[in-house]
């Protein structure tokens, strides 16, 4: 495994809709677009909602407020059972599949689907039987961290560890839970303090518009990348209007691939790119005016000038006081 390789994650979320048929060509898409792994959220609408949770700000905004969070959430999951056939296309498309268990029904409807990693989402950050549960399975977890203060992180991290869970294992995603997020609300400084936590990564989980603050993310260390993606952003539904198409996700992986190569390695050497430019931007030790042979090396009859493949500037000291082998013409090299 490339240890530069930073892993994106195409957040299909609920932005199917509902429809089975949409989610599989949403796998279609991902894939087409370059990403690691598309995320699905799988849920039983009744034993995650109460009747009596209202809709976000920004749900009412996307979706009405005559219907209730619970409501709006029957309409927009598929059954427990589509997920091991939609398991099964990721894995003949050459895909990741993940998806995001949200209560404990979910976690053993996907433990069998062998994913890579569990996917905590930021609203179960607080939810202690959940965190033990996923953490007793002592596998990798990449957990948002969104709304949360660095203390309710650590906290979350020792339940997974005390669990089963090694530290290591555990990727952390720096977010803010707004959709769209505000750009001043974005603060990817917050991930140093995450790192200084100490498990396996960082990352981010963007719910900005557009694809600049992943790309800036990644530059900034993030080794996981999540973006919510839709096949239409004019489709009704909570997510799709802070979500990108599927060109904007391909753009999205081509800038976080380039970027990976951009960051290079923190080894300082002359670029194979460079090389030739060497002699020719560098300077070397040249004779000021005609030099006789037997003559004394000076400040007055040397000077430095291009190009540098003679003797470097760095020997000056060397070569002042010492007597010249032959005769030298105005800028001739010593």
């Amino acid at each position: 495994m490339n240890p530069n390789h930073i892993t994106i994650i195409a957040e299909a979320g609920v932005n199917h809709n509902g429809d089975y048929d949409m989610a599989c060509r949403m796998v279609l898409a991902a894939k087409a677009a370059g990403a690691d792994y598309i995320k699905f959220q799988t849920a039983v609408p009744e034993l995650v909602i109460s009747t009596f949770a209202p809709k976000a700000e920004y749900q009412k905004e996307t979706t009405g407020s005559d219907e209730s969070q619970l409501d709006m959430c029957r309409k927009i999951h598929l059954p427990l059972s589509a997920y091991a056939t939609l398991s099964e296309l990721c894995r003949t498309q050459g895909i990741g599949f993940v998806s995001t268990p949200f209560d404990l029904a979910p976690i053993d409807c996907l433990a069998p689907l062998g994913m890579d990693f569990w996917k905590i989402p930021s609203g179960e950050i607080t939810n202690l039987p959940y965190l033990r549960k996923i953490g007793a399975r002592a596998e990798k977890i990449v957990m948002s961290t969104g709304m949360a203060t660095l203390d309710e992180v650590a906290a979350a991290i020792d339940v997974l560890e005390t669990a089963g869970t090694p530290r290591a294992n555990i990727t952390l995603l720096h977010c803010t839970t707004q959709y769209p997020t505000p750009i001043d609300a974005v603060n990817l400084r917050a991930m140093d303090s995450l790192a200084a936590l100490g498990c396996g990564a960082v990352g981010y989980s963007d719910h900005t518009v557009g694809i600049g603050v992943s790309v800036a993310a990644a530059a900034r260390g993030a080794r996981v990348i999540e973006k919510h993606f839709t096949l239409d952003r004019t489709l009704p539904g909570p997510d799709h209007k802070a979500s990108l198409e599927p060109d904007e996700l391909k753009a999205l992986v081509d800038a976080v691939r380039r970027t990976e190569i951009i960051l290079g390695s923190p080894d300082k050497h002359a670029a194979d790119a460079e090389r030739p430019n060497i002699d020719i931007a560098r300077k070397s030790i040249v004779a000021a005016r005609p030099i006789a042979k037997g003559e004394l090396l000076t400040a007055e009859n040397i000077t430095v000038k291009r190009p540098g493949n003679g003797i470097s500037p760095m020997k000056w000291d060397e070569i002042i006081g010492t007597r010249a082998v032959r005769d030298y013409a105005t800028d001739e090299l010593i």
